[in-house]
C-alpha cells in the first residue's frame, strides 16, 4: 500500500517586523519545492509571506493531514535564529525588537518537532533553509556563537536537514532560488535515491557553489529508506527491471518475439505493419511474460505513432487475441497500458502518450481484462501519479464548463472540478490583449469533449460534462488559444 504523504511548506520573504530584513528567494523556494512535492504525492499545506497567525493555523491544519504510517514533511525558507539554544522560525510580522518579543511572535522549531513526534507517521522530514545572516542579531548585541540555527535532537523516524552547519549562516542565492534550495531542486528528481544520499549530493552541490563557505548538515534517526521519486522498478515485481525500463531491454534476433519488437521499434510503418502481422496466437502462447510485456509496449508506441496494423490490433484487441491463453493476454495488455504512462527509463511521463488512450481504455469494459487495469491503477498509485481520478479504477469524473456568448458561438471561460476552475492560460503569448479580442478556434461539442477527456486523462465514456449555461445543439464552442486545463 502506498504511504500517505503530507507536507507543510512555508516561504517568508516580505518581512515587515522591527529589525527584520526582506529576503529575495524564500517564496520562490517554497513554491518550487511545493510543486515538486505535489508531483511526488504530497498533500500540501502552504504559506507564503505568512504572519505568525498564518503559520500557527497552517501547522494545525498540517497536523490534521498527517496519516498513521505515512510521511510528514515540513519545509521552511526564511529568517530563522536560535535564542538560548532554541530555534525559532520567523513570520513576516515577527517582532525582532528583542529576544522575548521574537520568541513569542515566531514559530518554535521545537513545537514543529513535537507535532511530528506525536504523529503516527513512519517518516518525518524537516528541511530548513532558514539560516541566513540576520540583521537583528547586531541590534541585540549577540555574539557570533549564536549565529544561524542550533542543532536539535531528531526523534525516532525523523531527519532534520539544515542549509548549513549549526551556528553558521547560509547564502540567499543570486538566482531565483537560494543556494541550498536550488541544489535540492537539482537532485530531488533523481529516481530511487535514498534521502540520505540525496542530501549528500545536495551538500556537494552547495559546497561547490559557495567554494566551501557553506556546508549543509543533517541529523537523522530514520529507521528505513525514503525516496521522493521512485521508478516503477522499485514497486512492480511482476516484470523485470529491463522490461519496465525497456531502454535496458536487449534484443535477441534468434527469438521471433524479439524480431517483431525490433520491427515495431523501427518507427517505419513499412517495417512495423508486417512485423506485427507475424504475431499469431500460436506464437504468443510460447512467449514469456517479460517479452510479451515489452511487445505490448511497442505495439502501443507504434499505434500511437500511426502504424495502421498496430492501431487495428488495439481496436480489435478481443478478436486479435482470440486463441491466446488468458495468462498470455494479461502481460501483453499490461505492457500497452504501461507504455501510455511510463517512459523508457520506467519513470512516469510528464505528459501521457495519449493518441490511442481512449481506444486502449475501452477494453476496461471487458471483465476478462480487469487484472490489467488493476495493475496499471496500482502502478500509478505507487508512482504517485497526480490525476483527478486514477486511470484503471473506472471512476467517473464530472466537470462543469462555463461559456460566454460571442458573435461566432460560445467562448469557453472556465472548467470547474469540485468548485475549482482548472482552466488556465498556459502560454503567456496568448494573454488577452486589451486592444483586441481573444483569439479562439471553433470546435464541435463532441470534439471538445474528446480533447477535454484527453487533457484530464479520463476515458471519454467516464467523463460527464455539464455546461453553464446549457449549450444548444447548434452552438459552436470557441476555445481560446494558449489555454487548457491543469491539475491544481
Amino acid at each position: 500500500m502506498t504511504q500517505q504523504r503530507a507536507a507543510l511548506v512555508i516561504g517568508n520573504a516580505n518581512y515587515t517586523g522591527p529589525n527584520t530584513k526582506k529576503l529575495r528567494n524564500p517564496v520562490n523556494d517554497a513554491s518550487a519545492i511545493a510543486k515538486r512535492l505535489k508531483k511526488y504525492g504530497f498533500g500540501l499545506t502552504q504559506v507564503s509571506d505568512g504572519s505568525f497567525s498564518d503559520m500557527r493555523v497552517a501547522l494545525s491544519t498540517f497536523q490534521g493531514a498527517i496519516r498513521p504510517g505515512g510521511v510528514a514533511l515540513v519545509f521552511f525558507a526564511g529568517h530563522g535564529i536560535q535564542i538560548d539554544g532554541e530555534n525559532f522560525l520567523f513570520a513576516c510580522d515577527t517582532d525582532a525588537s528583542g529576544e522575548n518579543q521574537a520568541k513569542f511572535s515566531s514559530l518554535s522549531l521545537n513545537q514543529v518537532i513535537d507535532v511530528l513526534d506525536r504523529s503516527k507517521a513512519d517518516t518525518k522530514i524537516i528541511i530548513l533553509d532558514a539560516c541566513r545572516e540576520n540583521p537583528f542579531e547586531a541590534a541585540w548585541h549577540r555574539s557570533g556563537a549564536t549565529r544561524g540555527l542550533a542543532s536539535v535532537f531528531a526523534p525516532r523516524g525523523t531527519i532534520i536537514a539544515y542549509a548549513t552547519s549549526p551556528g553558521q549562516v547560509a547564502l540567499d542565492g543570486r538566482s531565483s532560488n537560494g543556494v541550498y534550495t536550488g541544489a535540492l531542486l537539482q537532485h530531488i528528481d533523481t529516481p530511487d535515491c535514498p534521502i540520505e544520499t540525496l542530501f549528500k549530493r545536495v551538500r556537494n552541490a552547495v559546497a561547490a557553489e559557495t567554494t566551501g563557505k557553506q556546508i549543509t548538515w543533517e541529523h537523522t534517526s530514520l529507521a528505513g529508506d525514503f525516496y521522493f521519486n521512485t521508478s516503477a522498478g522499485t514497486f512492480v515485481t511482476a516484470y523485470k527491471a529491463s522490461s519496465l525500463a525497456d531502454s535496458l531491454f536487449v534484443l535477441d534476433d534468434g527469438k521471433k518475439s524479439h524480431q517483431i519488437i525490433r520491427g515495431l521499434k523501427s518507427y517505419d510503418w513499412y517495417a512495423q505493419n508486417p512485423a506485427l502481422d507475424r504475431l499469431k496466437p500460436g506464437l504468443a502462447n510460447t512467449i514469456n511474460d517479460d517479452d510479451l510485456f515489452v511487445l505490448g509496449r511497442n505495439i502501443y508506441q507504434a499505434a500511437n505513432g500511426g502504424a495502421r496494423t498496430a492501431e487495428g490490433f488495439i481496436r480489435d484487441f478481443v478478436d486479435k487475441t482470440s486463441g491466446m491463453k488468458p495468462d498470455k493476454i494479461h502481460p501483453l495488455l499490461d505492457g500497452m497500458l504501461f507504455e501510455v504512462f511510463f517512459d523508457s527509463k520506467g519513470e512516469l511521463r510528464e505528459n501521457i502518450k495519449g493518441n490511442m488512450f481512449d481506444d486502449v481504455f475501452e477494453l476496461q469494459k471487458f471483465s476478462q481484462f480487469k487484472d490489467s487495469f488493476d495493475f496499471i491503477a496500482e502502478t500509478l498509485i505507487g508512482a504517485h501519479g497526480d490525476f483527478y481520478v486514477v486511470p484503471g479504477k473506472g471512476h467517473t469524473l464530472s466537470v462543469s464548463v462555463v461559456t460566454e456568448k460571442e458573435k461566432r458561438g460560445r467562448r469557453i471561460t472556465g472548467v470547474f472540478i469540485d468548485t475549482v476552475n482548472v482552466f488556465t492560460l498556459r502560454d503567456a503569448e496568448y494573454a488577452e490583449d486589451e486592444d483586441g479580442p481573444t483569439l479562439t478556434r471553433g470546435v464541435t461539442r463532441e470534439n471538445y469533449e474528446e480533447e477535454l477527456a484527453k487533457e484530464l486523462v479520463v476515458p471519454r465514456r467516464l467523463l460527464q460534462v455539464r455546461y453553464s449555461p446549457p449549450v444548444q445543439g447548434g452552438d459552436t464552442l470557441r476555445y481560446p488559444y494558449g489555454w487548457g486545463v491543469t491539475k491544481q
